[in-house]
This record gives C-alpha cells, structure tokens and sequence, in this order.
C-alpha cells in the first residue's frame, strides 16, 4: 500500500494529476495526497496510466505526402481555432473532448478551483468558460444555424484571416445609354456587336485592372433582373453606377434603376455618357438627377459624378478612379482560405457539356472538384473558366467564374456553397430540395399590411411603401400623407412614387424592397394581380386618401379592420311588380340560379349596371313570409328603403365572409 503523494513520486506525476485519475476511476474514497491507495487502487491506476500511453502513441500523427493544394478551412474549423462550443447540461468527459484535451486535465484544474468532480458532472457555463481561457480560447454556446438554409447563414471570419477584395460593380440606366459600350471601351472588346440590334440580351461579368487594383462589373439587362436577384437573397453588388446619356437626361427607365439602385442600399455613382455630342448640358442633367435625390459632391453631396464619352474613352479612368476611390473609403474585404460561398449571375444548358452557370465568388476559394450546392442542385466542379474564357483551378473573392459539373441548371440568383467532402453536400442538397418542395420554392420577402405590426413588435424602424396613382397631383397627396404617419416612432418610407398603372417592375421591386403597394384611383389588372399574388407582394386599392392613411395607420397599431370576401348566393329576375301603400313594392320575382335569403345583402342590376346595393327586408312565398328561396321557385321581394323596381330588373343576393388574417 502507498499514499498518493509516494504513488505519485514513483510514477514521477504530480499528485493532483494522481487525485484527478482517481475521480475518473470513481474511487471517491482517496481525497487527498495523503490517502491511502491498497493493492487494486494500485494496479487500476497503473492499467489506467498504461492505456493512456499507448492511445498516444497510437495517435501519433502519420508523416502523409504534401498535398497539391493547401486545405481550406470550413465554418467549423475557423471556429475551432479560437472557441469552444458550449452546450447546455454539458459534462466534464463532454467538455475535454470539445477543448481537445483529456479529462483528467480539466479535473485537475477543477481541483485547484476546490471542485471535487468526475467525468460525469455537469460543468455550468461561468466554470467552462473559466477553463477555456486558461487554452486561449473563448466559449461560445451552441448555435443552431441550419447549414441547409445557406443564404441565411452567418459566415464568421476572423480579422486576421480578411484580405481586401475587388469591388464588384452593377451599370444600370435607361436602354441605349450606353451601359454595354461603356463596359466594351473598359474591355477593350467589342462586345455589343454581337449584341441583336445593340440591347443587351444576357447578364455577363467582367473582371478588369486599374493601377494594379482589379474591378469586378456586372451588366445586367435591365434593373428588374437586378432587384429579382436581389429578392432571390442575392445581394452581389457593392456599387452601382447610374448611367444617363447627356442628350436625353433622365428617362423612365432611369428613374426606375435609380430606385432599384437605392433600394440595394449601396454607394451610388453617376457616369454622364455621350458628352462628345455636340450641344449638350450637363449642367441640366445634373439637376434632374439631384432633384432626384442624387446630389453631386461636387455641390455638397456625396454621390460622384463623372463625364464620359464611353464610345471615344474619354473620362474612364477618371470613373475607375472614383470607383476605387469608393471601395478604399468602404475596405471591401473577404476570406480566401475558407470554403466558396456566393451566387449565380447567369446559368443555361448547354448541349455539350450539360448545365452551365455563371458564378460569383463572394467569400473563400472555390477549386476544381470542390462539391457544391446551387440552389437546388448539386455537382462536383469539372472545369472552371474566367471572364476571357481560360481554364483555370481556382477561383478567389469577387471573381465571376463559368462552371460545369452541376446536375441541373441552377437560377440567375440562387446562393451556393462549396464544402469539404461530397457526403456533407449531397447531404445539404437533399435537405433544399425536400424544403423546396414544402415551400414550393417561393421565397417570402415582401410584407403584407397584416405583418405590418407583428415587424414593428420585432424592432423595424420603418415601413416601406410604393405609390402608384391616377395624376401626379394624387402621387403627392398620398405620398406626403403616407410619410406623415409617425406610430410609436416608426415612420412609413415611400421607395418609388409614379403615375401610371402598377408594372411587373414595381412588384419585383415590393418584392426585393419589403414593400406594400398602396395604388389609388387606378384598376390592378388581373395579370398584375396575379403577378403580385406569386411573388406574395400585398396591393391595396383606394380612392379615398384618409381611407389609405387610416388603413396603414390601424395597421400599424395592430388594429386592422376584418376583411372580408364577398360570397355570391343566387340571382332573382323580376317580373312583376305589386304595391301596396303599407309595404311598398313587392317585386314578383322567379330565382335563376342558387337561393335568395331574407336579410341577405343585395344587388340591383338594370341593363347591366348597378343601379341599388342594399338588403333584401322579406321573402314571400304565396302568402307565406319565408327565410329563403332556392332556383326555379317563384316569389315576392321586398328591398330595404328601395321601390324603383322595374320588370326585367336582376336581384343577385350576396353575403361576405370574413378572411381569416
């Protein structure tokens, strides 16, 4: 027999490693160094010491071959590097093997803390993240981010792993400004005469060099391809440049990219093209643009403005210039050394090498037969090609790259994610493609007025609006009553205001903005309402402006009246009428379709218009007062407060239903 201090000598250990052992071996009885250790104790300590050696040595890493290609880090390993993950009831065995050390380590040092524990107690969060510090590492609780849901997840980067990366930059403008040519003088290609008729047909992307700094530039076909990204969860540009031809000045479509430029909620730049026209006034151009909410700092604002002629290359470095003017002011910056997030800015099937798309790399590297997911697909990278059409192996931040290997062909906006092993993807990308059979793959940005309060309970500061309506005149009212409301501090903010009947443009914006659309003293045809109804956009129609006012102030109170559906009961025709000076006129009536109720609501249509709405008081059946008549039965009608009935005039009974909110 020996006490626990002579063991320890023998063994050339410290004591307290001696008593931690003895807690993992659950000999409660030995408390301290000077307790005794019989014959067993002995040799479980001395089988126990003997197993931990040979586990060590049978951990001992194996020299491998250098691999061709440095490993990339997931989200886990970067986390691993400087946290260790808390879960809640979490034991001391649990806890040793997250901070990669033996458990008998960390009951040592709870030991010196004067806590007698085994491997099975439970540690309390103040305790771990005491021991983690003594490793350098911080503790974290368990997060719950489903890695399925990828345009959601929040990518955690250190500062010391953060490199600077090219700015990504998106030309919108009115058509035949010069978008494209001015892209084609930056290339020095001519792009737009492969172009049918000049107009772009096609979204591409572009990477350029500027005093050795590069340039990623996207063009798009049109700003509502730009915002329907944007609602797809793809928000892939950093700065965007307005660019209006100093002949024309502003347009209609100018107005709608500067609104869809300020909805992205980027820096906004201004090129004035085609100023080598003669007679031209960039001065007025200016104007308009700053009447637009563009103000030149060169006038005190802070939106840059640049003259050029994109056709003779004057003025494009002065524009690459402000561009990275911008991007040094905002320290665009990702991580290389993890694994490829992004998204696609174009994709098709081609014939030969199956489906195609066109990717942009926004965090980490993506390489050459990394698995990945877009959208709802999956593949393994075959081939990968830049922007001038040459195989490349890797692909770093800000880069637009053209892959193959995908098993479908993805969407202009779909996210992907690259990942370590192809278990791991195929296992995310079955995952998506059960939730988007769930949620028939319809993404859900925009508000409806009846979450209008439920987002003010959750902390938003504003509620965002579109205005369409008859005149100007009406555009203004509404606008400036909307912006007037101020419930429990948040404010309404109007993103467009226009005359004229709601376009598919303004509902992709609603979408990709958040937006209610509040149209007054217009129709929604039906093809818009059904536009609006699969991009889940919420349309209120008005004719009164305190009505619109009221309706978004109540619903901003959480006090939204109940709506209702109108529900349709039967059609009577009348065809003949009976007076009496007590009743009134009773109109003899035979019912065409469905069923007439007394106290029901009502409709009198002549010559197919409207000419009464209002209820119906008593039905007669012969001398009889009923409740109700059903199709192909004769009877008497009387209407509420209304005799001018007329022979051949139609009663259509109706009653409304109240929507479930």
């Amino acid at each position: 027999m020996l006490k626990v201090f002579e063991y320890a000598k023998e063994k050339n250990k410290d004591a307290a490693e001696i008593l931690a052992t003895c807690r993992i071996l659950e000999m409660d009885y030995i408390t301290d160094e000077n307790s005794i250790l019989n014959g067993d104790d002995i040799i479980d300590l001395d089988s126990y010491f003997t197993k931990i050696k040979e586990e060590e040595l049978q951990e001992k890493p194996i020299k491998k071959k250098k691999l061709k290609k440095e490993k990339l880090k997931t989200n886990e390993e970067l986390d691993q590097e400087k946290y260790v993950i808390y879960k809640d009831n979490m034991t001391v065995a649990e806890f040793a093997k997250n901070l990669n050390v033996s458990p008998a380590e960390i009951i040592k040092k709870l030991f010196s803390l004067g806590m007698m524990v085994n491997v099975n107690n439970n540690l309390d969060y103040d305790t771990a993240a005491l021991i983690a510090t003594d490793y350098q590492k911080e503790l974290k609780a368990e997060e719950t981010q489903d890695k399925s849901n990828f345009e959601a997840y929040e990518v955690r980067d250190e500062e010391s792993d953060l490199t600077s990366r090219p700015p990504v930059v998106t030309i919108m403008g009115h058509v035949d400004h010069g978008k494209t040519t001015l892209l084609d003088t930056i290339r020095k290609a001519k792009q737009v005469d492969q172009e049918v008729g000049g107009i772009t047909q096609a979204i591409s992307a572009y990477q350029v060099t500027c005093k050795d700094q590069k340039i990623t530039f996207i063009d798009t076909p049109g700003h509502a391809a730009f915002t329907e990204m944007r609602a797809r969860g793809a928000q892939i540009t950093d700065i965007v440049i307005i660019i209006v031809a100093a002949d024309d000045g502003i347009m209609p479509q100018t107005k709608e990219a500067i609104d869809h430029a300020k909805a992205a909620n980027v820096p906004i730049m201004v090129a004035i093209n085609k100023i080598d026209k003669p007679g031209v006034n960039t001065e007025r151009v200016m104007q308009e643009l700053a009447d637009y909410g563009l103000m030149p700092d060169t006038w005190g604002g802070d939106v840059l403005y640049t003259n050029i002629s994109a056709l003779n290359a004057t003025g494009i470095d002065e524009l690459l210039e402000n561009i990275l003017l911008i991007a040094e002011m905002n320290e665009y910056q990702a991580n290389p050394n993890r694994y490829a997030l992004g998204s696609v800015i174009e994709a098709a099937l081609d014939k030969n090498v199956g489906p195609r798309a066109t990717l942009l790399i926004q965090n980490g590297t993506l390489r050459t037969g990394d698995p990945i997911v877009v959208g709802t697909s999956y593949g393994k990278i075959r081939s990968m090609k830049n922007d001038h059409g040459e195989e490349i192996k890797e692909a770093t931040p800000s880069m637009p790259v053209i892959v193959t290997g995908l098993n479908e062909t993805p969407i202009a906006g779909d996210k992907f994610m690259a990942f370590e092993n192809e278990k791991e993807a195929k296992k995310i990308w079955q995952e998506r493609k059960l939730k988007c059979q769930d949620d028939q793959c319809l993404p859900k940005t925009a508000m409806t007025l009846d979450e209008v309060f439920s987002s003010i309970k959750e902390g938003a500061q504003e509620i965002k609006v579109i205005v369409k309506a008859d005149v100007q005149g009406s555009v203004e009212a509404v606008r400036s009553s909307l912006e007037e409301i101020d419930v429990a501090g948040v404010k309404v903010k109007v993103v467009r205001s226009s005359v004229g009947m709601v376009t598919e443009s303004d509902i992709v914006l609603a979408k990709a903005s958040g937006a209610i659309i509040i149209v007054f003293n217009l129709t929604v045809s039906n093809d818009m309402k059904a536009c609006a109804k699969e991009h889940n956009v919420d349309i209120r129609e008005h004719n009164i402006i305190y009505k619109a006012v009221e309706e978004m102030e109540a619903a901003m109170k959480g006090m939204l009246a109940p709506e209702y559906e109108e529900k349709p009961l039967g059609e009577a025709e009348v065809r003949q009428l009976f007076k009496f000076s007590k009743v009134g006129v009773i109109a003899g009536c035979f019912v065409h379709e469905g069923k007439i109720k007394s106290n029901a609501l009502c409709r009198i249509e002549r010559n197919g218009e409207v000419i009464h709405e209002g209820k119906i008081k008593s039905i007669q059946r012969e001398k009889d007062s009923v409740k109700e008549v059903k199709k192909g039965f004769e009877c008497g009608i009387t209407v509420a407060d209304f005799n001018d009935i007329n022979p051949n005039d139609k009663i259509k009974a109706y009653e409304l239903i109240e929507i479930k909110r």
